[in-house]
């Protein structure tokens, strides 16, 4: 229970948290660094944190979204050694700036295969690397699209898997707390949102760190 139910955390809280944490690999240091000058959508690094966390016994990740490899390094480092990520992003160069970050992690080169295709063309392709079934999947890529990546990833979901997305209170405009517009994803995300805590088949929540991480397990 809250000492004080009128309290919220702030940036001062979060950086106590991350304080406390150990430090980053060097190579995901380097992917910040290299994300902010060209503002490269990554997700913040306590949300990193989390799906290191998220990512720990699970084996058989998709990601739909790759950027430059940010997201896929926490989980690649927080996943057992047998594990596999399949990661999706239609831009090569972003994607050859992930594969020498994991690199420099030393991550091996068969831990994540990488589909350089729109997702929803990739999941439609029928590409064997995405038949899964996966136990964990991240969504981080068009906001428009998640309820059709959601419609492509469910039938790939092994019982027990988690879903993960990411941008969920985007900055504030799905909750209402700052103003959206037509056409800015706001709408896709509240509808993507609200489609996944009512289905029966996930438990799951929104936490409010980052930019709003869904969390949610798969029980069909």
């Amino acid at each position: 229970m809250k000492a004080d139910r009128n309290w919220l955390p702030d940036a001062t809280d979060v950086d106590w948290i991350e304080s406390l944490g150990r430090p980053v690999h060097p190579a995901l240091a380097a992917l910040e660094a290299a994300a902010a000058p060209g503002h490269v959508p990554i997700v913040d690094r306590e949300s990193g944190r989390v799906l290191g966390v998220l990512a720990a016994g699970r084996r058989h990740i998709v990601e739909v979204g790759t950027a430059i490899g940010y997201s896929t390094l926490w989980m690649a480092l927080g996943q057992p050694a047998d594990g596999r990520i399949v990661t999706i992003d239609p831009d090569r160069s972003r994607t050859d700036v992930a594969r020498a970050a994991w690199r420099q992690a030393g991550i091996p080169d068969d831990q994540v295969a990488v589909v350089n295709a729109p997702a929803l063309d990739a999941f439609a392709a029928g590409l064997p690397e995405l038949a899964g079934p996966f136990d964990l999947a991240f969504i981080d890529a068009l906001k428009e699209e998640y309820g059709a990546y959601l419609d492509a990833i469910l039938p790939r979901l092994e019982p027990g898997a988690l879903l993960v997305a990411d941008n969920i209170l985007w900055s504030g405009r799905t909750s209402g707390s700052r103003p959206s517009r037509p056409g800015d994803g706001s709408d896709e995300l509240r509808a993507f949102s609200a489609r996944v805590l009512a289905d029966e088949r996930f438990s799951g929540t929104i936490l409010p760190l980052g930019d709003g991480l869904l969390v949610a397990t798969y029980r069909p």
